[in-house]
């Protein structure tokens, strides 16, 4: 990836558990369809991101952020020549729900109503979360989460609408999707699978791509790379995890772990086992300079361009 001027580091730091953390720059980069069990919150720091979601294209420039319920399929790609730059943090959603039970009104399953929201002083917020995580501060990272998650759910928050099973089509598809769960490794032939369910090859993939946003093939890929990444945090190599999930081989993995997870699964498992360790590994010098330059550039900057304190609020009026 460096010699495409794209770098990506994934990560996760042992005192915000329950929270992921990215900071990447992509310039050819195209998401695949594709979900999170976690939430999606992306603070844009430089270029524009397109993502399909919801049936339509949105665009996340600088200053503004993405945000993806979770389970919620959706893409991701460069809405300029130069690509983007940003900064993400995906809590899960009982860590969101627990802050918004002490922190809103909101009743029922918290989420996001908007997928863009243009709020540089969050997006501050998130960059300062991971400069917090980077630097080892639990307090600051843990407090500007929250800050962070707080302000969002305020300015573009609102109950999740509960998903009942109400049709018979949709009632098919969630028949279908516990079946490929059950046989990720060796999942039947549409065919197949429609007559095991009394249903038409063509009718349960309308119902499923309805149900769960991509069809069943798509969906399977989504969900073995899922798998994969528990695997993988729970320490099984990557050509183990391959096989276990139902791919040909671990280039196989490879390939759709980056396409959906956004770094390899090696590079990826490294920095998982960092956690574990209790200690940051030694990285080749390439690597650290790739870091410590994503660290410095997704710091968010004062009106005269100098950098703030390292867990001061960014610049900018407003509150949580």
């Amino acid at each position: 990836m460096a010699g495409s001027g794209e770098r990506a580091r994934h990560w996760q730091y042992a005192e915000l558990p329950g929270v992921d953390l990215l900071r990447a720059r992509y310039v050819r980069k195209n998401f695949v369809r594709h979900t999170h069990e976690n939430f999606v919150i992306a603070a844009i720091a430089d270029g524009v991101e397109v993502f399909h979601y919801r049936g339509a294209d949105r665009y996340a420039g600088a200053g503004s952020l993405a945000l993806v319920n979770p389970d919620t399929a959706h893409t991701g790609r460069a809405g300029v020549p130069e690509g983007w730059r940003y900064g993400a943090v995906y809590p899960s959603p009982e860590v969101v729900a627990e802050i918004a039970g002490e922190t809103t009104a909101i009743r029922g399953t918290p989420g996001f109503v908007s997928p863009v929201l243009d709020d540089p002083y969050a997006a501050g917020l998130v960059h300062q979360v991971l400069r917090a995580a980077d630097e080892g501060n639990a307090l600051a990272a843990d407090t500007l989460l929250r800050v962070a998650v707080t302000r969002l759910l305020r300015l573009n928050g609102g109950a999740l609408p509960e998903r009942e099973v109400r049709t018979a089509g949709a009632r098919v598809a969630a028949r279908a999707r516990g079946v490929l769960e059950e046989r990720m490794v060796a999942p039947p032939t549409l065919e197949r699978l429609a007559a095991e369910l009394g249903a038409g090859p063509f009718a349960l993939l309308r119902a499923f791509r309805d149900a769960y946003g991509m069809p069943p093939h798509a969906w399977l890929t989504d969900a073995r790379v899922r798998r994969a990444r528990r695997l993988l945090d729970a320490g099984t190599s990557p050509a183990e995890a391959a096989i276990a999930v139902g791919f040909t081989d671990q280039p196989h993995l490879n390939r759709h772990f980056t396409r959906i997870v956004g770094v390899p699964p090696g590079a990826y498992q490294r920095e998982r086992k960092n956690v574990q360790d209790g200690g940051r590994a030694l990285v080749l010098p390439s690597d650290a300079c790739q870091n410590r330059q994503l660290s410095q550039t997704h710091a968010p900057t004062t009106e005269e361009g100098r950098t703030p304190p390292s867990y001061g609020t960014p610049s900018g009026s407003g509150s949580p």
